[in-house]
Order: C-alpha cells, then sequence, then structure tokens
C-alpha cells in the first residue's frame, strides 16, 4: 500500500465516516495518551500494512481524515497508555483493538493467548503485562459505504396496542426450512425470503422480535467445548450485523442483506424488533481479553468497583457492566441505537436486563439520564422500546417499575398463567388481573395496556412443548452436568416425562397447549409468540439452549397432523383477536359502565352464572371462572369515530379432574352464544348454543361471542 495522505480530520461523527472524498475516523479515549490508526490490506494479514499516528485530540476524541480512503479499507486501533489495573487502566498497544463504531466486521476474533492484555498462566494474573502482538488474531472493522435503495419503503408504524409479536432466531427459524433456496436458509436473506413472509403474514403476526443479530462473540470456553453462543448475548459489534447471519460473504454486502430484508419484512406490514444487549460487553471479567473497550478506555467504558477498580460492577452475571453514567458512553448507546432505526430502519428495540442501564449510583433509577436521553430524543422517542424488567443487582427486578413510553416482558404474566393452566388453586384473582392487562403493575403512572408484553414461554425456558411434557430440565448437551438452566419452571409432564405414546396423556397435552395459547393471544396487553411453539417445537427438555446451535434449536418445518391443527388453531385465534377490538383495548377495563351505556364493560362470573364474589375469588379450590366482554360501543378510534365490538364470553376451566356445567348469562331479545372455538373439541365452531348451560371440559378454555346489530350502537 502506499503511503496515505493525512488530514487532521473532525472529532464527530465518531467512528469512520465515508463522505464521498475520503474517510474520517475518530475514537473517544479519555485516558489515552496515543492513538494509531492500523490499516490492513487482507482480512488474512497477520500484521497491518500502515500505522498512522492520529495527532489530533479535540473533546478527548483522537481524530484523523484520509483522503485517498475508500469503502472496504480493512482497520483497527492501537491505543496508548499506563497499564495499571489495580487503578482501573488496561492500556496496551500490542493489542490491535476494534472500533465500537464499527458499521461493519470483516474478520471475527481467533481465540488466543495473544488476545489477552495480560500473560495468561501468570501467577500475577491480569497484573501481568503481555507483549504479544495480537494482529493476527483480532478482528478487523471495515469501512462501509451507506447507500442503499430503499424506493418507496415506509415503516409500518402499528399502533403498540395492535402488536402480536413473533420471538424467533434469524438461523433457527429457517435453517431448516427446505421450501427457501438452500443458500439462504439460516440468513436474512432466509428471513426475507417471500417464503418466510408468506408464513409469517399467514400465521398473522405483524412484528418479528429478533434474538441478537448485533455481531457478537462465541466464548472462549463454549468454543473449547465444541459450542457456540447461539443467542447472541455476547455482543462484540453494537453497529454491524452479524455476518454469519448472511448469505453472503462480502462485509459490505450484509448490510445490504439486512437492509433488504428489513423492507421486504416492512412491505408485509411485518414490523423489526431488534433484541439488544447494552448492559455489558464480550470483554468479561477482569480475567477477559482486551479486544476493544477494554484497551481503547476500561476505566471510562466500564462500571468498576469503587474502592478496588482493579474489579468490575457485575450487575449481569456476565463478567462487566457498561458505564452509562459516563456522557460518552450514553452517547455511543444512543448513536447506536438512532443508527439501527435512521439506516437500518428497524421499528424498535428489547432491551436485555435493562434495570442495569438505569443505576445511576447502584440502586435501579427509573429517572436515569438514559431513560431522560431516550425519551427527548426525536428518533428513539417514537420507536417501540421494550424491557426485560430485571438484571441480577440488588433490586434489580423491576417488573412494573419502568417510565411512560416503555413496554416491558411481563415475567409475573407468565408465571400466572404457567401455575393457572398447571392446575395450582388460589390464582382466580391474579390470573383476571393478569389477562385483562396487570393494571396493578402499570395502570399508577399513566400507562395503557400495550405495557404489558404478555408471554408465556421465550428463547430462554422452556418451549411451550416441552412445559407440558417435562417436569424438569435436560441440559446434558451444554456439558455442563446438567447445572445451567432455571430448576423452577411451573412445567407439568401431564403424567410422563418427555415423550409419550399413551393417548391420554397425549390428548391432554394437545389440550393445554390451545388453552395456553389462546390465553396468551386473547389477552390485554402485547402477546409474544415463541417462535415455534405453534408447531409444537420441542428441545427435548433443555431450558437452556444458548449454546445449542443444531437441530435441537432450528425448528423443524416438517408436520404431522397434530402440529398442523395446532398451527391452524393459532392463525384462528391471532385473527379472532385482530377482528375484536375487546381483546386489543386501548386502556384498561373499570367494570363500569361506558358512558352511554348502561351495561358494565366486562363481568367475571363463577359457574352458576353469578359475578365472582369476594369469597369466590379468594377461595383456592377455584380453578373455574368466566369474563364477559360487554359487546358495542368499545372505544373510540383516533378520529373520534365509534370502535363496535361483539359480546365475547371467555369461560376457562383448569381444572384436570372435574367437568363444569358453566350457566351462562342471558342476552337481549333471547339471542342465542355462537361458540368461537373450544380447545377441548374441533371443528364444532361456530354452532348456536341452545342451552343456558355449557358443559365445560377438563383443561380447556371456550370462547363465546354474539354479534352486535347495527342498531344495537
Amino acid at each position: 500500500m502506499h503511503p496515505l495522505r493525512v488530514w487532521p480530520g473532525r472529532p464527530y461523527p465518531l467512528g469512520a465516516t465515508w463522505d464521498g472524498r475520503g474517510v474520517n475516523f475518530a475514537l473517544y479515549s479519555e485516558n489515552a495518551t496515543k492513538v494509531e490508526l492500523c490499516l490492513f490490506d487482507d482480512v488474512g494479514d497477520q500484521k497491518e500494512s500502515q500505522r498512522c499516528v492520529m495527532a489530533e485530540h479535540t473533546d478527548m476524541v483522537w481524530h484523523i481524515y484520509l483522503p485517498d480512503a475508500r469503502p472496504g479499507l480493512l482497520y483497527g486501533y492501537r491505543v496508548h497508555g499506563p497499564y495499571e489495573p489495580e487503578e482501573g487502566h488496561r492500556f496496551n498497544a500490542n493489542k490491535l483493538l476494534l472500533d465500537p463504531y464499527a458499521k461493519a466486521i470483516a474478520r471475527l476474533p481467533k481465540w488466543s493467548d495473544a488476545l489477552h492484555g495480560y500473560s495468561v498462566g501468570d501467577e500475577n494474573e491480569d497484573l501481568s503485562f503481555s507483549s504479544a502482538d495480537n494482529a493476527a488474531d483480532a478482528p478487523l472493522a471495515m469501512v462501509v459505504d451507506e447507500a442503499f435503495t430503499w424506493g418507496d419503503h415506509r415503516f409500518p408504524r402499528i399502533p403498540s396496542h395492535q402488536l402480536v409479536i413473533y420471538e424467533l432466531h434469524v438461523k433457527g427459524f429457517t435453517k431448516q426450512n427446505e421450501a427457501i433456496h438452500e443458500p439462504h436458509r439460516g440468513t436474512y436473506a432466509g428471513l426475507g425470503s417471500h417464503e418466510s413472509i408468506s408464513y409469517l403474514t399467514e400465521l398473522g403476526v405483524n412484528a418479528v422480535e429478533l434474538l441478537p443479530i448485533q455481531v457478537h462473540s462465541d466464548d472462549r470456553y463454549l468454543q473449547e467445548k465444541g459450542l457456540t453462543n447461539y443467542w447472541g448475548y455476547n455482543t462484540m459489534g453494537f453497529f454491524a450485523p452479524d455476518p454469519r447471519y448472511a448469505a453472503t460473504d462480502d462485509p459490505l454486502e450484509v448490510i445490504r442483506e439486512f437492509k433488504t430484508m428489513v423492507r421486504n419484512l416492512h412491505d408485509a406490514d411485518i414490523e423489526v424488533i431488534l433484541d439488544v444487549v447494552y448492559n455489558h460487553t464480550f470483554e468479561g471479567n477482569h480475567l477477559g481479553p482486551t479486544v476493544s473497550f477494554r484497551g481503547i478506555d476500561n476505566a471510562a467504558y466500564y462500571r468498576l468497583v469503587a474502592d478496588d477498580p482493579r474489579y468490575y460492577m457485575d450487575y449481569t452475571g456476565c463478567g462487566n457492566t457498561l458505564n452509562v453514567r459516563n456522557p460518552r458512553v450514553l452517547q455511543f448507546i444512543m448513536d447506536s441505537l438512532r443508527y439501527w432505526v435512521t439506516h437500518m430502519h428497524v421499528d424498535g428495540f428489547r432491551f436485555d436486563l435493562a434495570s442495569t442501564l438505569a443505576r445511576e449510583l447502584h440502586e435501579v433509577d427509573k429517572l436515569g439520564a438514559f431513560f431522560d436521553i431516550i425519551h427527548q430524543d426525536p428518533v428513539l422517542s417514537q420507536v417501540k422500546l421494550i424491557a426485560e424488567p430485571w438484571d441480577l443487582g440488588e433490586g434489580g427486578y423491576q417488573v412494573g417499575n419502568f417510565p411512560v413510553g416503555w413496554s416491558e416482558w411481563n415475567g409475573r404474566y407468565r408465571d400466572c398463567i404457567r401455575r393457572f393452566w398447571k392446575g395450582d388453586g388460589g390464582l382466580a384473582s391474579e390470573f383476571a388481573t393478569r389477562i385483562t392487562g396487570s393494571s396493578d403493575l402499570y395502570q399508577w403512572n399513566g400507562r395503557r395496556p400495550h405495557a404489558s408484553v404478555n408471554f408465556v414461554t421465550c428463547h430462554d425456558g422452556f418451549t411451550l412443548n416441552d412445559l407440558v411434557s417435562y417436569d424438569h430440565k435436560h441440559n446434558e448437551a451444554n456439558k455442563e452436568d446438567n447445572r445451567d438452566g432455571a430448576d423452577h419452571n411451573d412445567s407439568w409432564n401431564c403424567g410422563e416425562e418427555g415423550p409419550s405414546h399413551d393417548e391420554k396423556v397425549v390428548r391432554l397435552r394437545e389440550k393445554k397447549k390451545r388453552a395456553i395459547l389462546a390465553t396468551l393471544l386473547l389477552s390485554q396487553g402485547v402477546p409474544m409468540l415463541l417462535s415455534g411453539d405453534e408447531r409444537s417445537h420441542t428441545q427435548h427438555g433443555n431450558n437452556n439452549t444458548y449454546c445449542q446451535d443444531n437441530e435441537l434449536t432450528w425448528l423443524d418445518w416438517s408436520s404431522d397432523e397434530s402440529e398442523s391443527q395446532l398451527r391452524d388453531f393459532v392463525q384462528q385465534v391471532i385473527t379472532l383477536r385482530k377482528s375484536q377490538p375487546v381483546f386489543h383495548r386501548r386502556r384498561f377495563f373499570h367494570g363500569q359502565a361506558i358512558r352511554g351505556l348502561d351495561s358494565l364493560d366486562v363481568t367475571w362470573l363463577d359457574p352458576n352464572g353469578e359475578e365472582m364474589s369476594d369469597t369466590t375469588w379468594n377461595d383456592p379450590s377455584v380453578r373455574c371462572l368466566g369474563v364477559h366482554f360487554c359487546g358495542g360501543k368499545i372505544d373510540v378510534d383516533e378520529y373520534g369515530e365509534p370502535i363496535i365490538g361483539d359480546h365475547i364470553l371467555m369461560l376457562f376451566n383448569a381444572d384436570h379432574a372435574q367437568e363444569t356445567e358453566f350457566r351462562l348469562p342471558s342476552l337481549a331479545d333471547g339471542k342465542l352464544w355462537q361458540r368461537v372455538f373450544d380447545t377441548a373439541l374441533f371443528d364444532e365452531n361456530g354452532t348456536e348454543i341452545t342451552q343456558n348451560t355449557y358443559s365445560l371440559k377438563t383443561c380447556s378454555l371456550v370462547v363465546l361471542r354474539c354479534p352486535v346489530e347495527e342498531d344495537e350502537e
């Protein structure tokens, strides 16, 4: 490579920015004494071909401009400064470092001792110093050209209360689908294909929540065991889509492939929500590698123990915590989030261990700077914001405590629904609260039902099939002697552990799956369906498949009759949810007369058809109840026009032994209830119920409706 011309450049924007004439490089480091930009000719090179000293230093940002540089240029940094771990500083210029703002990562790291800033195996551990050069093994960033033809693209902008989210893994969802062009299976192109999108639209979901697609690192200890970090909660490149999920080998084309996927999903009115990890990085604890942030400015990027900064505050269980108290680190997070919205056109984010981001000192502070910045940002305040409202630190369980504008994974919903359909007693009151939006958690500060993202299963834990098939976890494939994963799952195997040929057991499991799915999809709030649950996907009892990139986690697209029936049932229930506005209300129920109507908006019933009494609500033996959602004027739309819905009656019987004759509430003018579905029956939908009672089977859910005529509005 010929010597490049070097100009001073600018401190903003951070990262490598191609402006059509050349490339500006800017790197934040508060405590560095010198920074060198290292250029590579090829991803296979063992060392850099040129080093350029970044002599300009403005507001703690080192910068340089190369007028001869172009997109496709490979680069990294060497950052000089004190190596004083006991003071929180871990600079080591022998280590090539990845740009935190890298838009494309052309080479992933190859694990070796040289990636560590200290001498691995030394008795002084990280207090020792490594003089080994890691350039042959370190990741390499690539300069990108952001140009992309979006055409007449538009964001779907689906109102939050109308969302039906489908949580999926890009690779796992498409890897075994033989309908997809073989080179595209397991990739962004596969998810954006006609075949995938047709499946999603036919199912009825209108948002996909993607497990982490930002470039992640496969932990060294997993690689040594022949495993990988399949889920990807170990982020290395916060601006770059992971090339391992691309059909192309060209790092620049990876970005275009991701954008094409988003555009295709948007064309089908499906939103894209990213599961993101801004609470920690892949560099781990004090014995982890020095690959990026640690070597650029350890004391600035990470939360260190105040009286012993050799060590990290670890609220995540992953070894470190990003220092959101530092304005530059907050800027980094916000720049990353905005980039995914403005350049990649995603519709929102689900924040892993979001409570960590709210820790300004030690306690979780919902009024912290992170939330303040999000709420005033003209871009980020308008997208979907979903919190996983807990972390591993003291006081980290914050379900219900996030600010207005945020939705939350509702862990209390999950636990209650699991226990209710398992057959536990004493849950009637909480069950009623959870399926009507968990107003006890979200109404107190002015939030709406869509603040509750309802789920029964997710990537972390049993699949729905395994929830009704296993009493205990079976995680031996993870090679941790079955010690990993949750021991308390609120699951029941229905009488036999694992796969069963007992027809009675199989029937009970299928009935329970339908009841749980119908409950989830018809609850107030935002339902989130785990990919594959509608197809009875099994992980054979493994409830912690974070390291299983294989057939255990990849969806099996072959279907037997029962799996096809379950998928068709899910389609039917989602269609019902969308067609009946009472299932996606914008406001909470109050059990009071709606203005202009004489009837209550919701009435809870016991099997005698009487309104539930305080005694009945508190009876630990109660496992059967009903709810009548009154039809007519449900709400008004944004233009003030009335929203009209039918009368809906839902009957629940979680008892595994006793059928119940449920007395039905009377309808005006002698009208009859019509069965929409009964999770215990097939092929009898639409039947009018001529009797005043309904035989409610064990472990089943029934939905009845009575159409509201125009003159009843």
